[in-house]
């Protein structure tokens, strides 16, 4: 029995028919590029999230960019992102001139830790861009107060949290990548939302801010050849949109599934002491993009290894800080520390979660990890 972290031929079998006609609608009317089903999917994500714009492009690194291109960031301002995070998040950062400010997390949550944030407040500090990272929410509600605080942008990078809730403490709920300024997202493969390439987009109230987002993912132009600001060119392709826009009405089903999962895991886990279960916010779903354990006591490389011999799949995400990545040297001192964050590269590691259900197969995960640890 082959594991995988991630079943897309699983899923897909279950959809072939409403993905193939979708790939081969849009084979017949040949209109590849900004072809019908990406104005169909843009409208169907707006929406499910209840937000006014929805605008596709490329991928979830450009999304990232065009957002910063958009609130007119300069070189030299400051951007405040968690060290603890996927490359592309500080990285577009650096490339368009700016400064990453990396930040510790949460020990429990993963997202960025707002306790003691204020000494990273310089007046260069122009933005904070929180990561709801494994598939949870950032807690919004405050860094939404600390960002109006000191007048900085929130740009939400949703990547791994797309479908999951957030509840203010007024009973308000909203979607993670609808509260900042502007959320981006990635609809790469193995997302809980993804298409069968590459693919994102950046969700908006403001309507002054998704005209100048379309203008910029579209060479600046808000007429055809007529170009009012500086941009790129970054598409969602009209394949990847058809492929999306079915799996879009299956999200709510994938994240129920990925649950079921993750409490499974969470039952038969709970009695090995040198391991952390996931820990749930109570502000918000969890839609399990990644089921993230802890492990203790200098003990996960070894895991790691004891389970890939027994052809059961795991990653570790993330094994270095951002600060320590030979790319990033020059945006910090030497010695900068983090001490959560080093702490969780050295601890962490997640376990196959997906939206095909099998008990068979994570009853021998959960075997061969409680045989390590007999």
């Amino acid at each position: 029995m082959k594991i995988q972290m991630v079943d897309l031929k699983g899923q897909y079998q279950k959809i072939k028919q409403e993905i193939d006609a979708g790939i081969q609608e849009c084979i017949d009317n040949t209109a590849f590029i900004n072809g019908p089903a990406v104005k169909g999917f843009q409208q169907d994500f707006e929406k499910y999230l209840n937000v006014k714009h929805v605008i596709p492009c490329a991928n979830g690194t450009d999304a990232l960019q065009i957002a910063m291109m958009a609130l007119d960031l300069k070189p030299g301002d400051e951007v405040i992102c968690p060290a603890f995070t996927y490359v592309a998040t500080a990285e577009v950062i650096g490339l368009l001139g700016l400064k990453p400010v990396m930040v510790d997390v949460n020990e429990d949550t993963f997202d960025i830790e707002l306790n003691g944030l204020e000494k990273y407040i310089t007046p260069r500090t122009k933005a904070i861009v929180p990561v709801h990272l494994y598939g949870q929410s950032a807690d919004m509600e405050k860094i939404v107060e600390f960002a109006k605080k000191h007048n900085l942008f929130v740009i939400e990078d949703n990547a791994q949290a797309i479908g999951s809730d957030y509840t203010f403490s007024d009973g308000t709920v909203r979607k993670t990548g609808t509260i900042g300024d502007i959320g981006c997202t990635s609809f790469f493969p193995s997302k809980n939302l993804g298409c069968y390439g590459d693919g994102g987009a950046l969700m908006t109230n403001d309507d002054e801010l998704a005209l100048k987002i379309r203008m910029i993912a579209n060479h600046g132009q808000e007429k055809k050849y007529h170009h009012k600001v500086l941009g790129c060119n970054s598409r969602l392709d009209t394949i990847q949109a058809a492929v999306l826009k079915v799996k879009l009405q299956h999200l709510d089903e994938y994240s129920a599934a990925r649950n079921k999962m993750a409490d499974y895991y969470d039952e038969n886990l709970a009695g090995i002491s040198e391991i952390q279960t996931p820990k749930r916010a109570g502000n918000s779903t969890h839609v399990f993009h990644q089921y993230t354990l802890r492990v203790k006591n200098g003990k996960r490389d070894e895991l790691q290894k004891y389970l890939a011999e027994k052809n059961i799949p795991s990653m570790v995400y993330y094994p270095l800080p951002l600060y320590k990545q030979e790319a990033f040297l020059q945006y910090v001192e030497e010695g900068f520390s983090l001490p959560v964050t080093e702490q969780l590269c050295e601890e962490v590691i997640s376990l196959p979660v997906h939206t095909e259900f099998d008990e068979e197969v994570l009853d021998i995960i959960v075997t061969e990890i409680k045989n390590y640890f007999n």
